[in-house]
């Protein structure tokens, strides 16, 4: 049996060969196609059939350079990592403790903080809206730090709890007794054990509060405005800058191409252990 299928697969692998590199080809074929479009001078972004081969300019990118997008880029890199930072900060002891609690109600508040993450967006449209105009936190930075810490905070408890189940008690209960403190135990035992789930915890949060659009759009105006909603900005009734769009496109995404590819060993080691631990 083993011998057929070993024969099996040498037969299949010059297909299977070929058709990863088709495969990732025909994935990544829009983001070239964007990338491409952000170096081709205005009158030849719409022509049919489109050049393959053609002068790159930078004409598009210093557009966007005076039309304030750089201010628009900063605020989404410091909403970005300063609120996935504290969701981190609070979700990870809040998913420990969640995971060492042995008293009843546990998975009822397990699912109620995951309800809380489920629920869409749009529902808290109106009160976050009354609310900050009340506090004075529309265009702000530290109103979109709070609402992306608000809604990242159930993914952290959800997705480090598996995690700490796996991290048997018995490893802490030598280190209380010799008189290390708790908060000792959790930073030097615990922590270094679960890094790979902060790893891809981080990063999903990062990329929630970076790809937001809705609350960015709805929350602010000009000082705070982040760069998904600037690049919408300049589709408008003179007409579709095509070329500004692509170049703003191909910006958003990379820091997320870059933080991604710089993780990924923790991301898919701790989306496949995370997977298995739950």
């Amino acid at each position: 049996m083993s011998s057929n299928r070993m024969t099996s697969l040498r037969r299949h692998w010059p297909l299977a060969r070929w058709a990863v590199p088709l495969v990732l080809f025909a994935m990544l074929l829009p983001f070239l196609w964007l990338l491409q479009m952000s170096f081709k001078p205005t009158p030849l972004i719409l022509e049919f059939p489109p050049r393959v081969f053609f002068m790159p300019t930078l004409e598009h990118y210093v557009g966007l350079w005076q039309a304030g997008f750089p201010e628009s880029f900063v605020n989404s890199l410091v909403t970005s990592i300063v609120s996935t930072l504290l969701a981190l900060v609070f979700g990870i002891p809040a998913a420990y403790a969640l995971s060492r609690w042995t008293g009843r109600g546990r998975f009822g508040l397990g699912l109620g903080i995951l309800l809380t993450r489920m629920a869409p967006p749009i529902a808290f449209t109106i009160p976050f809206f009354l609310a900050y105009r009340y506090l004075g936190l529309l265009d702000t930075r530290t109103g979109l730090i709070l609402i992306y810490m608000t809604f990242n905070l159930p993914l952290v408890i959800w997705m480090m709890q598996p995690f700490f189940d796996a991290v048997p008690a018995s490893l802490e209960e030598p280190a209380l007794m010799d008189g290390a403190s708790f908060a000792r135990v959790f930073a030097e035992i615990v922590m270094p054990m679960a890094t790979a789930g902060i790893a891809a915890t981080a990063i999903l949060c990062f990329l929630y509060a970076w790809n937001d659009f809705f609350f960015a759009l709805i929350l602010t105006r000009t000082d705070a405005r982040t760069a998904p909603v600037a690049v919408v900005n300049f589709m408008n009734y003179e007409g579709w800058e095509w070329g500004k769009i692509a170049a703003g496109g191909s910006l958003v995404m990379a820091p997320v191409l870059v933080f991604s590819m710089l993780v990924r060993r923790y991301l898919v080691s701790g989306l496949r252990a995370g997977a298995v631990k739950g």
